[in-house]
């Protein structure tokens, strides 16, 4: 089973995939941790889809992250698309919240990368709350456009619209999963 969990930074993608692939007892791969280099460097795509195509090697996975350049490669022969489609609201007060927690914390992102939140990058232009402030209603019409594509019908979208809503499914998929994802 190959899964990819989207949805807007700060809807929680990474701590519901932790979750979902600890219930399927299936790895956990972290888009941002492929992408991201030491000092916040960006990859050359061809370096980026390599990394991507040999994560993805296994025959199941759950997978967070966006990044649409690398959907010809996730989605290939993906088997489920989970969309966290939170309020905006409490988008934004996850992403503030993880936010100012990763600046207290001084918690490093990636083993061996160096990349931390600070106050100075809250406050640039590179924040991820002004991201999830000028992404959150482009994302939502991107990942409603997924589901109508007749490019993706050999995906099954689901899409959860609360913490409420995800925490049930996460219950579901751990009690039952042929009927979650059948």
């Amino acid at each position: 089973m190959k899964i990819n969990i989207i949805g807007t930074s700060g809807s929680g993608k990474t701590t519901f995939g932790r979750k979902l692939a600890e219930s399927l007892s299936l790895p956990f791969l972290e888009m941002d941790a492929i992408f991201w280099g030491p000092d916040w460097t960006f990859p050359e795509d061809k370096e980026l889809f390599s990394k991507l195509a040999s994560a993805l090697e296994g025959e199941n996975w759950v997978l967070d992250g966006n990044y649409t350049r690398t959907l010809p490669i996730k989605w290939d022969n993906i088997d489920i698309v989970i969309w966290l489609d939170f309020s905006f609201l409490r988008t934004l007060f996850q992403a503030v919240t993880r936010a100012f927690t990763r600046i207290l914390t001084r918690e490093e992102f990636w083993p061996g990368t160096g990349n931390r939140e600070t106050f100075g990058k809250l406050f640039s232009r590179d924040s991820i709350i002004l991201w999830t402030l000028k992404s959150y209603r482009r994302n939502r019409k991107k990942n409603a456009g997924y589901m109508q594509s007749s490019k993706y019908n050999h995906i099954k979208f689901i899409r959860l619209k609360s913490p409420g809503q995800a925490e049930e499914f996460l219950r579901e998929a751990a009690n039952n999963q042929e009927l979650i994802f059948n």
